[in-house]
């Protein structure tokens, strides 16, 4: 039988192997990987994106073809004492009859070379190529050298911090950050300050003939909470308010600026204020309909008109209760919309009618001097200005539809600048329903764009059927991630297309953050560009593909990401189930959290 030759030694001291015997042991170590790695192990998950900016041209590195982790494994520099911790045969170890003659070069290359090198194999990856393993270089922002361009899909860490335990009983913390929510106490501090007026006016009046207070009086209490109501929901009220609030310099206690980064709750006046107006109202109708009873007034047309004012000031508030609101929005916006116009229209029929019957009265005044003395035609002046108001900007303008995947578009505008943290509202048709998307400010200042993801029939339509032209009316109004800018570190968590206000703020106005974003197939469904911009937000964001590793804890995350930033606040944009429990996670803590709620 014929003799082999001994294998020849790999010669490591030039620090080179010809290239087809290191394309052989990458091919020969692909497999081994794979199965040390295992299907659902963290390291199968891990993958890098490369963004390549070299003479203009931008190069993605698909996933499939490149694993890379921090210790890649490349043959053609190996040492001669890493091989020979690895068991690979170097000079010294061929000295040992411990490997036979039966080995032939060619089976060292195949064989028993792959074998003892998959030894690191789970440790170390390294990348496929059709010419010699390489690991390639994360590429570089050509304006700006120092940006490094390229993501990471990332894996939740094993070493989190233990979340710490809740503060509180827990009957008093459910209460307190689920039934007594910044909401619910504005909400009670209208309605039961209105409410002590309403006694104290019966109380004052109980001995009148007739019975009650001045009818005048009640009516202008109802139109003022009415006003109050429109104006808390105004769009230059609502921005004057955030420029206010987001004046607040970082010397103050965190104890205060985190009071009033809940300035989104403001829709607690807007619904304290118009409950109010309509216990107002129905006391304005039981005093008007005794009147008539008694023959003291007679006036059937107020009357009539009377009782359907107050039908639809309470089908107002009763589709505006959450329950009802959730079931058909689409139901609550059109009685929202065409009951309060009409009510405003009512209105000013009713004070008239009034107005004329006053001045019928002898030695009473004109029903010009009537209708101008009367409070309630002022108020109703302004509530009129500001129903009309964000109609007279009505307008139809371009859009520039950029299908990201059949999941999301990206629609651009270019009618006018925007500022950061803004939201417009956008419609296909504006007497039917409107919906309002955080927009992202391009780079040259001049344009905008925002992010449409498929949540129901409209934003699915927008998807598979863009269109080149939609409705505006008013003007931008500030978001809730404003006043992230009264912290000086923050954690943003987002999930889906919540990305687009989070991008909104960070590309316009960079601060202090870490960035967490739970997403299925981030790069395919929103496409480069966004996760550049991700990735130019914050280079370290934590980007989880739940396609791959399925849904995270992320409360565990978010207060990882907290205590690792040394942040003050923990914002999330997401569904309002997670965002709910994002914020109960941290508040219930003592960890400051802000999301939108149902009524922001």
């Amino acid at each position: 039988m014929a003799q082999h030759a001994r294998p020849e030694p790999l010669d490591l001291a030039s620090g080179s192997v010809d290239s087809s015997t290191a394309a052989s042991l990458a091919t020969a170590m692909e497999s081994p990987a794979k199965d040390a790695q295992g299907p659902n192990s963290p390291e199968s998950y891990h993958t890098t994106y490369q963004m390549h900016a070299t003479d203009g041209e931008n190069v993605k590195a698909d996933p499939s073809d490149l694993l890379v982790t921090d210790t890649s494994f490349r043959p053609e520099t190996l040492t001669t004492a890493k091989a020979s911790s690895l068991g690979y045969p170097t000079e010294n170890t061929l000295k040992d009859d411990s490997i036979t003659s039966s080995s032939s070069s060619d089976d060292l290359e195949k064989g028993m070379a792959p074998m003892m090198v998959s030894k690191q194999i789970g440790a170390n990856e390294i990348e496929k190529s059709n010419i010699e393993p390489t690991v390639r270089e994360r590429g570089h922002h050509a304006a700006n050298p120092s940006y490094n361009s390229s993501w990471r899909i990332s894996v939740p860490p094993d070493d989190m911090p233990k979340l710490p335990v809740k503060r509180e009983r827990r009957i008093w913390r459910g209460l307190r950050h689920n039934f007594v929510t910044v909401y619910q106490r504005l909400f009670a501090i209208c309605f039961m300050g209105n409410m002590v007026a309403f006694i104290v006016l019966l109380a004052q009046n109980r001995q009148s003939k007739p019975w009650g207070p001045d009818r005048g009086d009640v009516a202008t209490a109802a139109a003022t909470n009415v006003l109050a109501a429109f104006l808390i929901r105004q769009e230059n009220v609502i921005n004057s308010l955030y420029a206010i609030c987001c004046a607040t310099p970082w010397w103050f206690p965190l104890r205060i600026r985190r009071i009033i980064a809940k300035l989104y709750h403001f829709g607690g006046v807007h619904s304290g204020c118009a409950v109010s107006a309509t216990v107002w109202f129905i006391l304005f109708t039981a005093l008007i309909t005794k009147d008539y009873a008694s023959g003291i007034y007679n006036q059937p047309a107020v009357m009539a008109i009377t009782y359907i004012l107050l039908a639809l000031f309470l089908s107002i508030c009763i589709f505006a209760v959450p329950k009802f609101r959730f079931v058909s929005h689409n139901t609550f916006e059109a009685i929202h919309r065409f009951a309060g116009w009409t009510a405003v229209g009512l209105f000013w029929v009713l004070v008239l009618l009034v107005s004329k019957a006053a001045s019928d009265m002898p030695g009473s005044d004109s029903l010009g001097m009537t209708v101008i003395k009367s409070p309630t035609f002022w108020i109703l002046l302004v509530i009129t200005f500001f129903t009309i108001l964000p109609w007279l900007r009505l307008r139809k303008v371009e859009a520039f539809p950029e299908v990201l995947s059949n999941h999301a578009v990206r629609i651009h505008f270019k009618y006018m600048k925007i500022g950061p943290i803004l939201g417009i509202r956008i419609s296909d048709n504006p007497l039917k329903e409107w919906h309002a998307f955080a927009s992202i400010p391009a780079a040259d200042g001049q344009s905008f764009s925002l992010i449409v993801s498929d949540a129901g029939d409209w934003t699915k339509k927008q998807i598979m059927q863009p269109a080149h032209a939609y409705w505006v009316r008013g003007i931008p109004i500030t978001g809730v991630l404003r006043m992230a800018v009264v912290f000086r570190r923050i954690v943003i968590v987002t999930t889906g297309s919540g990305i687009g206000p989070v991008l909104s703020m960070l590309v316009s106005h960079p601060m202090p953050c870490r960035l967490l974003w739970s997403t299925p197939n981030p790069e395919r469904t929103y496409g480069e560009n966004i996760m550049e911009s991700v990735c130019k937000a914050d280079p370290d964001a934590m980007i989880i593909n739940t396609r791959a590793s399925g849904r995270p804890d992320m409360v565990a995350l978010a207060y990882h990401l907290y205590i690792q930033s040394n942040a003050e606040a923990v914002f999330i944009i997401s569904n309002p189930s997670l965002t709910r429990k994002v914020v109960y996670g941290m508040e219930s803590r003592g960890i400051p959290a802000y999301g939108p709620i149902w009524d922001s």
